[in-house]
C-alpha cells in the first residue's frame, strides 16, 4: 500500500520523517505492539512457552526504521566495530560464512589426525532480556553522537504491548528491558549488545555467531586438554553473559565431539551453571544438521523426507484432469523448495 502512494502523500510522510529526526519526539503510537501467540506443532495448547509470539508494530514505523538502520549498519561497518565472527546481518554475511568457518575449521581438524570439540549455546529469551542501557552505552563507546542515539534512545523506551486472542485484547504491559520484537532494528541492536561476547574468550578459541546462535569450539592432540581448555572458555562466557543480562539454557545448550581418530574416546565432561552440558551425535545449527563425522548424512536423509513430502503434494494436485492449474502449481513449488 505505501508503495503505491502519490508524491504528495509520499512528501507528507517525508515531511513526518524528517520532522520525528530533528525533534527527536518519538509518536507514542508507535510505541506499541500487539502480540499475536499461535501454537507450535504437536505442542500442548494449555502451557503458554509453546506458543511462537508475533509480533505486529505499525507499518510506518518499520518504514522508518529501515531509514534509520541502513544509518546504524554503515557507521557499525565503516568503524570496523562489530566482530569478525559475527555474521548476522552483516554487509556481505550470511549464515555461510558462519557455518564455512565451522566446517572448514573441523576438516582442518580432521586433516591433522585432532580433536575438535564444539559447543553449542541456547540463549534463554535473548531479545526479551537485552539491556536497553547497555546497547546506548555501546554505542557511546563506538563513538556514536547525534540525532541517531538520541533517536535509539526514545524508540527503546517507553514500550508496550498486549496480546491478542481472536477478538479479545489483554490488559497493556509496559515493556521495561529487552528490544522491540517484531521491529526491523532489533536484530541490529541485538548484535551490538552481545558483540563483547567474542572477546571474553581464551585465545585459541574459535567462535561463530549469527546474532544470537552462537558456537565455539577449540582443536587439540588430546582430548583432556580440548575438554579443559573448552571448560575454560565456559566459564568466561558464563560470566560475561551473567554482567550483561543474558543467560545460556544449560538443557538446550549442547557439545559434538567431531573425530576421525580411531578407537574409543569417552565423551567430554563440561559444565555451565553447576549443569553437565549433553554430548549429543548430531544437532542442527543455522538450518544444516551436523553429525560427528561429518558426514552430511542425517542432513541429506532429512532433506530427502522434506523433499518428497513437497514432490508428493505436487504430484497429487498435478493430476491432469482434476488437478490445479500451472499458476498454483507454480505458486506450490516456490513455497515448497
Amino acid at each position: 500500500m505505501l508503495r503505491q502512494l502519490g508524491d504528495e502523500v509520499i512528501s507528507i510522510l517525508l515531511a513526518l520523517y524528517n520532522r520525528i529526526w530533528l525533534e527527536g519526539v518519538f509518536p507514542s503510537g508507535w510505541r506499541v505492539a500487539t502480540i499475536l501467540p499461535f501454537l507450535k506443532p504437536g505442542k500442548d495448547s494449555g502451557v503458554a512457552l509453546n506458543y511462537r509470539p508475533i509480533v505486529l508494530t505499525s507499518c510506518l514505523c518499520k518504514l522508518f526504521e529501515k531509514m534509520v538502520n541502513v544509518r546504524l549498519v554503515y557507521f557499525l561497518d565503516r568503524g570496523g566495530f562489530l566482530s569478525p565472527s559475527q555474521s548476522g546481518f552483516c554487509k556481505h554475511c550470511s549464515t555461510t560464512d558462519a557455518l564455512v568457518r565451522l566446517e572448514a575449521d573441523a576438516c582442518e581438524t580432521f586433516a591433522r589426525h585432532q580433536h575438535f570439540l564444539c559447543v553449542f549455546f541456547d540463549l534463554e529469551k535473548a531479545y526479551d532480556t537485552t539491556r536497553q542501557y547497555g546497547i546506548l552505552q555501546q554505542l557511546h563507546l563506538y563513538g556514536l553522537r547525534g540525532r541517531l542515539p538520541r533517536f535509539l534512545k526514545e524508540f527503546l523506551s517507553g514500550r508496550s504491548f498486549s496480546v491478542r486472542v481472536g477478538t479479545t485484547h489483554s490488559a497493556s504491559v509496559a515493556q521495561e528491558e529487552g528490544v522491540p520484537q517484531g521491529s526491523v532494528l532489533c536484530v541490529t541492536l541485538f548484535a551490538v549488545a552481545i558483540n563483547a561476547i567474542a572477546s571474553s574468550l581464551p585465545d585459541g578459541i574459535a567462535n561463530s555467531i549469527y546474532v544470537d546462535d552462537l558456537a565455539v569450539w577449540v582443536a587439540a592432540s588430546r582430548m583432556p586438554v580440548a575438554e579443559r581448555r573448552m571448560q575454560l572458555a565456559l566459564d568466561r562466557v558464563s560470566r560475561w553473559t551473567g554482567s550483561h543480562g543474558f543467560r545460556f539454557s544449560p538443557a538446550k545448550t549442547v557439545a559434538m565431539h567431531f573425530c576421525h581418530i580411531r578407537g574409543i574416546h569417552s565423551d567430554p565432561e563440561l559444565f555451565m551453571y553447576g549443569h553437565q552440558i549433553r554430548c549429543i551425535e548430531e544437532t542442527r545449527f543455522l538450518g544444516l544438521l551436523f553429525d560427528k563425522r561429518l558426514t552430511w548424512v542425517p542432513h541429506l536423509r532429512t532433506l530427502k523426507v522434506s523433499c518428497l513430502k513437497a514432490l508428493n503434494l505436487l504430484r497429487v494436485l498435478g493430476h491432469t484432469s482434476w488437478g490445479a492449474d500451472r499458476a498454483t502449481l507454480l505458486r506450490l513449488y516456490h513455497v515448497s523448495f
